[in-house]
């Protein structure tokens, strides 16, 4: 005849709760050594199922952002902001502009930081249970003609909009082509008033017609993309430019 114990691994395999497996004996030792209610013990044991389950989404939402594990708030100086954005800062990392799929632009010169503070916002941000996704611009448009070319665009569209936000690094540094352009052009029109985009540029809008070729797609495209959007201006200088001069000093 099973044993109770044995019945109860049984029925938390059946019911994926690891931890709870792991945990009972060891909770309910703790629950008797207390008196707690069998409402306190249950409360306890589910709320360490809930924190690993948390965790563990938090990881894997980490390792499927491909963003870089370096660029994050702990070895970033906010002091090299302009006060404009470090006091905006709070309210970005919030991730409340994720829910009316608002978006993130951020302009500067080379070296100014742009990158590094997308990827720690969204580093932040996932760790608000966010799905969050880091690609250069041309790694995306290449993922996307491929995917065009194979007659699967729809369902690549389909898997890049489960994420809250798309980090697209350095738009317009590589000169697209008019195929390629076609397919970055469809990505920005899907993601549209459905999900975030956040995005660094060395070009300022003025110069996007470099990017899309002609007026009119150039027009709709930033259309698209300044429409719901927090636009961060890093005029300041290189943080590259400066820790190189430190070391030659």
């Amino acid at each position: 005849m099973i044993s109770d114990q044995d019945q109860i691994v049984n029925n938390l395999k059946s019911l994926h709760m690891p931890t709870m497996r792991r945990s009972y004996e060891e909770v309910a030792a703790q629950a008797r050594a207390e008196s707690w209610s069998y409402e306190q013990y249950l409360l306890q044991l589910s709320n360490l199922e809930c924190e690993v389950r948390w965790q563990n989404r938090i990881l894997r939402n980490l390792r499927a952002s491909k963003l870089p594990p370096s660029k994050t708030f702990e070895n970033f100086d906010k002091k090299r902001l302009p006060a404009k954005i470090a006091n905006h800062l709070n309210v970005l990392v919030d991730g409340s502009f994720l829910n009316r799929a608002e978006n993130i632009l951020a302009f500067g010169n080379p070296g100014s930081g742009k990158t590094h503070l997308l990827c720690a916002i969204g580093h932040e941000l996932i760790t608000k249970g966010k799905q969050i996704l880091f690609i250069s611009c041309s790694q995306i448009v290449q993922d996307l003609l491929i995917a065009k070319r194979e007659l699967e665009l729809t369902k690549k569209l389909k898997s890049l909009s489960r994420f809250d936000a798309v980090i697209i690094d350095d738009i317009g540094y590589v000169q697209q082509s008019r195929e390629e352009v076609a397919v970055l052009f469809t990505f920005l029109a899907d993601r549209y008033e459905q999900g975030s985009l956040m995005i660094t540029s060395n070009i300022p809008f003025s110069k996007w017609e470099q990017i899309f070729k002609d007026p009119m797609t150039t027009a709709a495209a930033i259309d698209r993309i300044v429409h719901h959007s927090t636009i961060l201006e890093l005029n300041v200088e290189s943080y590259r430019m400066e820790q190189a001069q430190k070391e030659t000093l």
